[in-house]
């Protein structure tokens, strides 16, 4: 599906995942069809990635279909028990790929959420820059990063990266990596 809605990966190695877990950004993230093309390129590469949504979107019948799809419902108003709920799933999994959107919602935001780095620096898995371009109908994972003790260092270092990119969004008015 992901080919015949025209999307191609930026180059070839973007089909391949070398770490049996990783935590994968997703940006820009501006619209619900993120989700739609996000799932495709995983499908595509034959990985399930785990998503966090916000649990006021599982509402029967639609929750079976976000499970189905690897989603996950998440409590914002606790963000120390999610941080450690998907830690402990991620620890005593053999294969688990973390899909996140840094932005942590659809609208323009400059301060990114360094949630990812607590997960990563705590299970040591790499950190890998995913990103999508609506205009050109790529899908790319670009480097994995190296985390240092700093996560605001290290999540603006990461928006740098992506705003290098000039990435156009679904809905370029909802996305800033300033």
């Amino acid at each position: 599906m992901f080919k015949v809605f025209g999307w191609r990966y930026a180059n070839e190695s973007d089909s391949v995942i070398p770490e049996k877990k990783a935590i994968f950004l997703a940006a820009p993230h501006t619209s619900i069809w993120d989700f739609v093309i996000g799932y495709m390129y995983a499908r595509s590469v034959g990985v399930k990635f785990k998503v966090m949504i916000k649990k006021e979107a599982f509402f029967f019948p639609f929750s079976l279909l976000l499970r189905a799809l690897g989603g996950f419902p998440i409590d914002r108003s606790h963000p120390q028990k999610v941080l450690m709920g998907v830690m402990h799933e991620m620890e005593r999994s053999d294969t688990f790929y973390l899909c996140m959107c840094p932005e942590g919602t659809r609208k323009a935001v400059h301060k990114w959420k360094t949630g990812y780095h607590s997960i990563a620096r705590h299970t040591g898995v790499p950190v890998y820059a995913g990103y999508y371009d609506y205009k050109k109908k790529i899908f790319a994972h670009g480097p994995s990063f190296e985390l240092s003790d700093d996560a605001r260092a290290d999540t603006d270092r990461i928006q740098q990266f992506y705003k290098s990119l000039d990435l156009t969004a679904l809905h370029p008015e909802h996305y800033t990596a300033e």
